[in-house]
């Protein structure tokens, strides 16, 4: 994208909490991104890192008790979609932004022909009539590649396989030209055939139509193959962000590196040992004060126990929130190693 581009998506501080008997927990803790027009952007992170929670507060998915966005901006077009009235969210939900959800099982509704379903935003948002609205349904269901489009439009999703479900699910969220499609690891109840078949629907999909794209996983190898982008997450806000070549190439955080070595990995004739991280994520019961990374970082210092590091620039799109600077091994701003 060129320099200075107006995103199309542009959060800013977004904090979410979670009000409990136990007391308040902070899932998200001052995320900020922007999301360029025909990007797409990888989240990645470990399940509780905060990626799906960010995501469902941009558009308000998450029960509100016991959620609580407490902070922030979304800018979409220059609206801040985290302040406008319940009319205007739902002309922005599925109109603007559309969502895929990881089950299409529980997402879909048993009782409602996929025709119906499709047509629903159709008539809602774009004001077509059911004829209109069953021949767009048609074209969306062959645009995902659902075969026999038009008679398939009087089937429930329990008649379709669960790839084929997921493509429904797809076909809702395209059905009204969004601007940001997210879709929250939407491959992963899916067996590997079917998941490479999905992942080339939305490569060819993106290309035909040119939307952004935000695609929440824990699998780093599926970022590798789509991504524009990569930000990692975890105790609820950015680790790392940089261009998935970058990242790749030279990840900063360690937690981005030990991300990296969980990915299996084949040398020569025998296979490499699967490598793990220690240790379990933090429970974010407060505004972290410390890196929530510290307890299972083998870099870890004294000043990482008393100062919750900020993301700072590395390298032009490559910034990191860690004290330490990878890859010289030495603590940064000349800080000495405890």
């Amino acid at each position: 994208m060129p320099d200075g581009a107006q995103p199309v998506l542009d959060v800013r501080g977004l904090k979410t909490v979670f009000r409990t008997r136990a007391g308040e927990i902070h899932a998200v803790n001052d995320v900020s991104f922007a999301l360029q027009r025909g990007e797409l952007l990888g989240v990645v992170g470990e399940s509780g890192s905060g990626k799906s929670v960010t995501m469902m507060s941009l558009l308000r998915l998450l029960p509100m008790p016991p959620a609580e966005i407490r902070a922030g901006q979304a800018l979409l077009g220059g609206t801040d979609i985290l302040k406008v009235g319940p009319e205007e969210l739902r002309a922005i939900r599925g109109g603007k932004i559309g969502f895929v959800f990881q089950d299409p099982m529980t997402s879909l509704n048993p009782v409602f022909t996929v025709g119906n379903q499709i047509m629903e935003p159709l008539r809602k948002h774009l004001g077509m009539d059911k004829k209109q609205a069953a021949d767009r349904a048609t074209e969306l269901l062959e645009l995902v590649g659902i075969p026999d489009a038009r008679r398939r439009l009087g089937d429930y999703p329990h008649q379709f396989s669960g790839g084929m479900r997921q493509r429904v699910m797809i076909a809702i969220a395209l059905a009204c030209d969004p601007e940001v499609l997210i879709a929250d690891e939407p491959t992963t109840a899916l067996d590997v055939t079917i998941q490479a078949q999905i992942l080339e629907l939305v490569k060819d999909l993106r290309q035909k139509l040119g939307m952004a794209i935000i695609w929440i996983t824990h699998d780093l190898g599926v970022i590798a193959g789509i991504a524009d982008r990569v930000m990692v997450m975890y105790g609820g806000q950015v680790a790392e962000e940089a261009p998935v070549k970058e990242l790749f190439a030279r990840p900063q955080h360690p937690y981005t590196r030990a991300l990296l070595k969980t990915i299996p990995k084949i040398s020569g004739a025998r296979e490499a040992r699967l490598k793990v991280i220690e240790g379990q994520p933090p429970i974010m019961s407060a505004t972290p004060v410390a890196c929530p990374f510290r307890h299972r970082c083998e870099y870890r210092f004294d000043r990482c126990d008393v100062e919750n590091p900020a993301l700072r620039g590395v390298s032009p799109g490559h910034a990191v929130a860690c004290h330490w600077t990878a890859p010289a091994g030495a603590p940064a701003e000349g800080v000495v190693h405890a």
